[in-house]
């Protein structure tokens, strides 16, 4: 499938994605710039991938910069924040895509894949909006976090993952409310199985099986999701908050 334009204008709005050097937060970051926002192109690793995407943003005519960093430690996420300020001047829309996920046995479940879920999934997700958060307008800011729809209809050997992405629901849900007098919406985006690096193996492995359970008949593209995310940041989406958006083709 072929990326799409956007449909909304979003001229002159400033735009932090995390994760959005590959997979569903480069399809986000690249929509958005098709939009006419300013964008944040934010990544832990792969300076190359960051840049490209970057460079494609660019290309549309709008301004875009590679910034590196790990959500997980609250530093990072304060000078992430801090250099997209400096660049741009403010942050409109903060699109919270960085996350991580190894499926496991629930017997071989341990500490450290704990921690690497939720320090990366929910802290960094938070570390995020109490850095953003200073520098939104109120009214008018817009959070858009990432779930799963995993995080409502779990499979076996999911339970960490699906457990750190049913955080990010419930967190989305109960900022929605705190920071809802200000003017400022929180909403979550809960893919299903969408084809990217991070799911070649189940692809590989159950992607015949995935595509025939699912009402519209094809597996998931990054950019079937980017285009909810811009929504959500567009004028259009102003009376909508504390919402998951589950996007699976039809799945649930």
């Amino acid at each position: 499938m072929t990326e799409q334009t956007s449909s909304y204008a979003l001229n002159d709005k400033v735009v932090l994605v995390t994760g959005a050097s590959r997979g569903i937060g480069a399809a986000v970051a690249k929509r958005f710039g098709a939009a006419g926002a300013k964008v944040a192109v934010v990544y832990r690793s792969g300076a190359d991938a960051a840049n490209a995407v970057v460079k494609d943003i660019a290309a549309t005519g709008t301004e875009a910069f590679a910034v590196a960093g790990d959500v997980a430690k609250a530093e990072d996420a304060k000078a992430i924040v801090a250099k997209t300020v400096e660049r741009f001047g403010r942050i409109d829309v903060l699109v919270n895509c960085a996350g991580v996920a190894e499926y496991r046995p629930f017997e071989k479940t341990d500490l450290d894949l704990f921690r690497a879920h939720f320090d990366t999934n929910v802290f960094g997700t938070i570390a995020m909006i109490q850095a953003a958060l200073p520098h939104m307008p109120a009214p008018g800011g817009r959070i858009i976090n990432f779930s799963s729809a995993l995080a409502t209809r779990p499979i076996p050997t999911s339970s960490i993952y699906s457990a750190s992405k049913g955080a990010i629901t419930t967190l989305s849900h109960a900022l929605a409310k705190e920071f809802g007098p200000r003017g400022i919406t929180v909403n979550t985006v809960a893919p299903g199985v969408i084809e990217t690096e991070m799911t070649a193996k189940i692809l590989k492995e159950r992607g015949e099986g995935i595509k025939a359970m699912t009402p519209l008949g094809r597996i998931g593209q990054p950019d079937d999701v980017a285009g909810v995310a811009v929504f959500l940041a567009s004028p259009d989406a102003g009376w909508l908050t504390g919402r998951a958006f589950i996007v699976d083709g039809g799945v649930s």
